[in-house]
């Protein structure tokens, strides 16, 4: 079975679109894409540095929009039918291109709502000082211990001994000063505590926005982000794409999932790299492909076609 996935924020790098406007129809593709979100994101996804594109209200409209570009482009006219008999799954923002990926959202709604979450969530942001950092290794009891005595939130689970810790910056430091035994603690250049109660007024925000989106049943199963599960239906994924804002992502338990479900090949959308590393320790044995240009196209195609033919016969 072929898992298509989507990597979320921090995944992008600068001129990282470049290569696929190469491509017949991207540049329109991106153009009405940018119109969506508000944001050039030509501009940003080919000459932008990167301090530009780490803002959140850049990095979220620009993220999805790249791995709807390559899906496209990875499925040709027959997008319909790209994945068939595969399950999609997205990390954080990339639940949103998910979400398109399978059918649940169109490509104008996918690109309204990641324009919503991501102002509203570097609004949030602004509030007041927060912010986060990567937890790897240790015992999975004692980095739980030290991220509560903190008083952190777990906002990612991301499996194979990968926990990002949430909160204030105070509380930041207190866990920096008391790291749990044998792991690192590793700050990370992000704008705010995404994934936590801090994130609270842009849920309200994205409600706000709820009448204006029409959900639809997904084609195809797709994971949700809060118990790795397929969700049951158009209506159940937005509200779990909207209460993902301010609860935990368990990336952990989405690659559970897709173990039990009988993957046996993972291809990551761009900006690629970050899925298919966490699914090499976290989903060992388990093939994997990171589309990054369009000199992997013929590549990622075979790749997706072996793993759905090979669905098919068992």
């Amino acid at each position: 079975m072929l898992a298509i996935v989507c990597p979320g924020q921090g995944s992008q790098t600068p001129g990282f679109l470049s290569p696929w406007l190469e491509l017949t129809g991207v540049e329109e593709q991106l153009t009405a894409l940018s119109e969506l979100a508000g944001r050039d994101l030509i501009a940003h996804g080919t000459t932008s540095d990167e301090e530009t594109i780490k803002d959140t209200a850049i990095a979220q409209p620009l993220i999805v929009a790249a791995g709807l570009v390559t899906y496209r482009a990875l499925a040709g006219s027959e997008a319909a039918a790209a994945a068939d008999g595969g399950v999609v799954a997205g990390h954080s923002v990339g639940e949103i291109t998910a979400s398109a990926v399978a059918g649940a959202l169109s490509e104008q709604d996918a690109m309204r709502l990641v324009r919503a979450r991501a102002n509203a969530m570097a609004e949030a942001a602004h509030a007041s000082p927060t912010g986060m950092t990567a937890v790897v290794g240790g015992q999975p009891e004692d980095v739980a211990a030290a991220i509560a005595s903190a008083g952190l939130t777990a906002a990612n689970a991301n499996g194979a001994g990968q926990v990002v810790a949430a909160g204030t910056v105070d509380q930041l430091q207190v866990l920096a000063q008391n790291p749990p035994e044998r792991a690192r603690v590793i700050p990370l250049k992000v704008a705010g505590a995404f994934h936590t109660q801090h994130m609270a007024s842009a849920v309200d925000v994205l409600e706000r926005l709820r009448p204006e989106l029409s959900p639809r049943d997904p084609r195809l199963p797709l994971l949700s982000n809060f118990d790795g599960r397929p969700v049951a239906s158009g209506t159940d994924n937005l509200d779990s794409l909207i209460a993902q804002v301010s609860r935990p992502v368990r990336w952990d338990r989405c690659m559970e999932q897709l173990t039990a479900m009988g993957v046996t090949g993972v291809l990551e959308l761009a900006p690629a790299g970050t899925l298919v590393g966490l699914a090499k320790r976290g989903m060992r044995g388990t093939a994997s492909f990171a589309l990054k240009t369009p000199e992997d196209l013929e590549a990622a195609r075979a790749f997706a076609s072996e793993h759905l033919e090979a669905a098919k016969e068992n």
